[in-house]
């Protein structure tokens, strides 16, 4: 992708598709339908005719005429443009194009057969390899580097296509940017990371061997708060469900980060619930994987507290996340609720809760949202006093 000053251009995937939608148009603006009879004169058919020659001809679009996202041929693109325009605004363009001469319609046919071979729709893995392709070169610019990435962004959505990436050597190529002196270049390489290890245990292992996950932690501290936001969603969904990434994270000290979020009152509210979020994902894991080893950090203090301060800032959506991740932390055979009573103050904590809980069901918006809280609050209370020994 080569920039040009004061252009401003598309994404090449838009940029196939509108020309795409164009070329159809000035197939069905020109109505080239005509029949060529025994005696070599023009014979026109009505829009009613053309949608029947469609339906005669079996032709299934989805099947046979698009190829890598385009149409196999010029037929292919018109019976899809006759099946899905306006009978009679078909008729009136083919009485407009009764008046061309024969050499201007053979002329005008040509010129756009031709229009349809340059625009064929590439498949999704070449559009891939082309973004990679760019990214590659040190001489792109900053413009065309966030376009690639965005490009990539919206390719890695499906798992076939993020294990192509990977399978090409992509991912490092992505993994790469993440030290680019860019900040937005940094968000858009841990973004399409994230979105490629979503639920894919053959991305996550890759990333994993590239050593991604040192950096995206780091990045979590990251003044820029899209960049620390992607971040975290990155290394969130390398470690899912999977040991060895927890493992890695817990190596590199990734716990002291979430417990560092947490803390801090002056970060972004959304990325405190993301730390919370993966806190309870992670001591789910531990919960449900009983052979794993005991984890010391699910019975340190300070990481425990920071947890349960949670619980006392005034945002539901935070106040639920830390509930559903402490009530997760109670359930672990070797959690402490001596620690959690008189270092923590979570008895005295929940106390407080309900209380403001009480104040927020009193608002109306607020109300239905609060009750479920209030709901898991008093869950959280139950086990919590059973662990005490108190019932």
């Amino acid at each position: 992708m080569k920039s040009n000053a004061g252009k401003t251009k598309m994404p090449k995937i838009n940029y196939f598709r509108c020309m795409l939608v164009l070329v159809v148009m000035s197939l069905v603006g020109c109505s080239i339908a005509e029949k060529v009879n025994s005696t070599g004169g023009m014979v026109w058919s009505s829009a009613r005719d053309e949608a029947e020659l469609v339906e005669d001809s079996g032709v299934v679009i989805g099947e046979q005429d698009q190829i890598d996202g385009g149409f196999s041929s010029l037929d292919g693109m018109l019976h899809w443009a006759i099946g899905n325009s306006d009978p009679a605004t078909l008729k009136e363009a083919a009485k407009d194009a009764e008046k061309m001469s024969l050499d201007e319609l053979q002329k005008r046919q040509l010129e756009l057969k031709e229009l349809v071979e340059k625009l064929k729709m590439p498949s999704d893995a070449k559009l891939m390899q082309i973004a990679i392709d760019d990214l590659k070169n040190s001489s792109l610019s900053l413009e065309d580097r966030h376009r690639a990435l965005q490009e990539l962004l919206i390719l890695v959505e499906p798992i076939d296509n993020a294990n192509d990436l990977s399978k090409s050597g992509g991912l490092r190529v992505v993994a790469g940017e993440l030290n680019h002196d860019d900040t937005e270049v940094r968000k858009l390489a841990a973004w399409v990371l994230g979105k490629a290890s979503q639920n894919n245990p053959f991305v996550q292992e890759q990333v994993l061997e590239l050593g991604a996950l040192t950096t995206l932690i780091k990045m979590v501290n990251s003044s820029s708060v899209e960049e620390a936001g992607k971040a975290l969603f990155a290394v969130s969904a390398l470690i899912r469900n999977n040991i060895g990434g927890q493992e890695k994270f817990y190596a590199a000290h990734g716990y002291i980060m979430l417990q560092d979020v947490m803390r801090n009152e002056s970060l972004d509210i959304k990325l405190r619930r993301k730390a919370v979020f993966l806190v309870g994902d992670l001591a789910e894991s531990q919960l449900q994987n009983t052979e794993k080893a005991e984890l010391p950090i699910f019975n340190d203090r300070l990481f425990l507290k920071s947890v349960i301060d949670l619980i006392a800032v005034l945002d539901l959506d935070l106040q639920e996340k830390a509930l559903t991740a402490i009530q997760t932390l109670l359930q672990l055979r070797y959690s402490e609720p001596q620690i959690l009573k008189e270092f923590c103050g979570l008895e005295g904590a929940l106390e407080r809760m309900k209380l403001q809980l009480e104040e927020s069901m009193a608002d109306e918006d607020k109300r239905d949202y609060a009750a479920d809280v209030e709901s898991l609050r008093g869950e959280v209370e139950l086990i919590f006093r059973q662990k005490l020994g108190l019932l």
